[in-house]
């Protein structure tokens, strides 16, 4: 898995970076570990939401697969917190996903039983 971190309005720190590393390496065990051509961008920022809010910073990551693109996006008043939201959001759309297609081929499987119960082998 490649990563591209892109730092906007902030400068990225050893220890951003390595925090980074560590949310991410967790979304390892919900990809496929053959595929070698998954790739995430990820955005950390801070923007002003006005005078009285203060800073808000800001985590984004695109996450894009050999046949999916997934996307996440979190705001909060802590830089750490807002990577510990999207990494929360981009695993859980991720195993959603993974799960779908796992009750999709079940589905299948089902589909063809019923079809194999209602033919009747002969036998001589």
């Amino acid at each position: 898995m490649k990563f591209t971190i892109k730092a906007t309005n902030i400068t990225l720190t050893p220890a951003i970076s390595d925090y980074l590393d560590k949310k991410l390496s967790k979304l390892g065990k919900f990809l496929n570990p053959e595929d070698t051509s998954v790739i995430a961008d990820v955005e950390v920022g801070m923007t002003k939401r006005g005078q009285n809010t203060g800073d808000i910073f800001k985590a984004e990551i695109n996450l894009h697969t050999a046949g999916k693109s997934f996307r996440a996006v979190s705001e909060a008043i802590d830089l750490y917190s807002a990577i510990d939201e999207m990494q929360e959001k981009i695993i859980e759309e991720v195993s959603q996903y993974n799960e779908k297609k796992t009750h999709l081929i079940r589905r299948g499987g089902q589909k063809i039983k019923e079809m194999m119960k209602g033919i009747k082998f002969f036998r001589r």
